[in-house]
């Protein structure tokens, strides 16, 4: 199984990966293993989804980088509490 995943920190900033192992690689995330993330603080995640196959989460992953998925995200994400 594999989990996309959305995160947001303090500033309101988003970052959208997918892993096979989500506490893991939220582990890596907020210890600064990441470079992107490194700089974000207060990492929280607002968004998950689950597949089966790498080629779906991968897929899945490039939608939500494009404007269509920020879009969705934008609408998601102001719904949930934070």
């Amino acid at each position: 199984m594999y989990t996309v995943y959305v995160l947001q920190d303090k500033n309101d900033k988003i970052y959208k990966g997918f892993t096979n192992n989500l506490a893991r690689r939220l582990k890596e995330h907020r210890s600064g293993m990441s470079r992107t993330t490194s700089r974000m603080e207060e990492l929280v995640v607002v968004y998950t989804e689950t597949y089966k196959t790498l080629a779906e989460a991968r897929k899945r992953e490039l939608y939500l980088k494009s404007a269509a998925g920020r879009r969705f995200l934008k609408n998601k994400i102001a719904i949930m509490p934070r």
